[in-house]
């Protein structure tokens, strides 16, 4: 059971024992971080992996150890691109299953059609945009595939964003990351990067929230 609990810990704080895995496992951490990547974006059921943290950490860990900068950004780019081309696969797949029923219960081919036309205008921006958002990010090309947004369209935003955003916060950690006021303060600095990811999603829920609150009171 503590094996399990630790196992499960390491996944979970990639980021926080990245140095302890490229010790242990040397050239192998790549894989381990292609894989971790891949899930993280790829795979609805696992939004809870790390994802901008450990890309940072992964480039502070760069400049200091055997972990070459450049191979680790062409490798995590690939794994980001690939994630959301198999989750966009997925929700393609499912989405016709899901909304065969004209009307069910909880679903019907309304919300299909709505979402279709939301990718369908506002889809690139999504699909950029969410790289640099927790559990959005892993839920934008699953609902894209879902809407049936068109591929080459889909592909297109989904190399800019993925890129771009393993760009940023690997190279960011590498020309930051050891900084001596980063360095000492590194556990403080991963969760600032986490705070400051998810703060976009908070702001929008509360604005949602008080929105809701106006239209509420009209309506008594």
């Amino acid at each position: 059971m503590e094996f399990v609990l630790y196992l499960v810990d390491l996944i979970v704080n990639l980021d926080r024992h990245l140095a302890e895995i490229i010790t242990l496992y040397g050239a192998w951490t790549y894989a381990i971080l292609f894989i971790i990547v891949f899930c993280e974006t790829g795979l609805v059921v696992t939004p809870i992996l790390p994802g901008d943290s450990l890309l940072f950490a992964a480039g502070a860990l760069a400049a200091t150890t055997t972990l070459d900068v450049h191979v680790t950004v062409m490798l995590l780019i690939a794994a980001a691109v690939a994630g959301d081309t198999v989750n966009y696969s997925i929700g393609k797949y499912v989405g016709p299953r899901v909304f065969k029923k004209e009307r069910s219960r909880f679903l019907n081919k309304d919300h299909l059609l709505r979402t279709h036309r939301f990718y369908e205008r506002h889809g690139g921006k999504t699909i950029i945009i969410a790289r640099f958002m927790p559990i959005i990010r892993t839920f934008a090309p699953f609902v894209a595939g879902i809407g049936t947004m068109d591929y080459p369209r889909f592909i297109s935003y989904n190399v800019t964003g993925g890129a771009v955003w393993v760009l940023v916060f690997v190279y960011g950690g590498y020309f930051f990351g050891n900084i001596p006021v980063v360095k000492s303060n590194f556990a403080l600095v991963i969760a600032g990067i986490v705070f400051v990811s998810i703060l976009p999603g908070v702001i929008a829920y509360f604005k949602q929230r008080l929105a809701r609150k106006p239209a509420a009171g009209a309506a008594d």
